[in-house]
């Protein structure tokens, strides 16, 4: 993108502006400090205006309000978990992918586990709470994690590692809601590979709900052993497996 005489570009902001810009990061950090304390339900501008010093109206013209804060949140949180997710996939070979795909899912428990109240933000009730609050949330963590993921499924489905039901046979009723799915993913495979992906995507959400909620825990003071013994079945109907290292 080229800037044009007089629209800022290379210009060194004003003290005014720099101010502005610490205010807001240093309000983005609190919210995320109380959310993680107190879970969304938790964070109000009042708080977050007394922990870094200004009165609550003063934080209106960068949130617009509690909601414009929680969506701040949400979106620095989206951005740090889909981080720590492709990091944890780029320490792996990268042509193994069974490796890449093992390594970024338990990346995705561990996050959820050791972030609670974020989980519930992005996946739980707090994600109700807030797209019924008129948060622009839709399909945000489809396009940022479910692109993710997409990537390694076209790979796959290129590879010709993959087995999946042609398009036509494949519920009308559902084959719409798949052409949602794929087009927010961002990628051009088969309906039959979005298929595959929300199916391995729903089981591993269901052990996630498990794991964040410790459903269970009386009887599986670990969740890791059905974690595994998940993804290696996730990995074979996928044509691949767990990279050396991870067995």
């Amino acid at each position: 993108m080229q800037h044009t005489p007089g629209d800022g570009a290379g210009r060194t902001p004003t003290r005014r502006e720099r101010l502005r810009a610490e205010l807001e990061r240093d309000a983005r950090t609190e919210a995320r400090r109380l959310t993680a304390e107190h879970g969304a339900e938790g964070l109000s501008l009042s708080a977050v205006a007394r922990a870094v010093g200004v009165s609550p109206p003063a934080l209106y013209r960068y949130f617009d309000g509690r909601n414009g804060l929680v969506l701040a949140v949400y979106q620095d949180v989206t951005a740090e978990f889909v981080a720590t997710v492709a990091a944890a996939a780029q320490c792996q070979d990268p042509e193994d992918l069974g490796a890449q795909l093992y390594a970024a899912t338990r990346a995705v428990l561990d996050w959820s586990v050791g972030n609670p109240a974020e989980f519930d933000l992005l996946m739980g009730a707090g994600y109700s709470r807030l797209a019924a609050s008129g948060g622009a949330v839709d399909g945000v963590l489809i396009r940022e994690l479910g692109g993710l993921f997409g990537l390694w499924f076209s790979r796959l489905w290129q590879r010709g590692k993959l087995e999946y039901p042609a398009d036509d046979a494949i519920e009308p009723a559902l084959r719409e809601h798949l052409v949602v799915y794929r087009r927010l993913t961002g990628q051009d495979f088969p309906l039959g590979v979005a298929l595959l992906m929300i199916t391995c995507w729903r089981q591993i959400y269901g052990l996630l709900c498990m794991a964040v909620n410790r459903h269970l825990a009386g009887t599986f003071g670990s969740c890791l052993p059905l974690f595994e013994h998940m993804m290696d079945d996730l990995l074979t109907l996928l044509g691949v497996a767990r990279g050396p290292g991870q067995r």
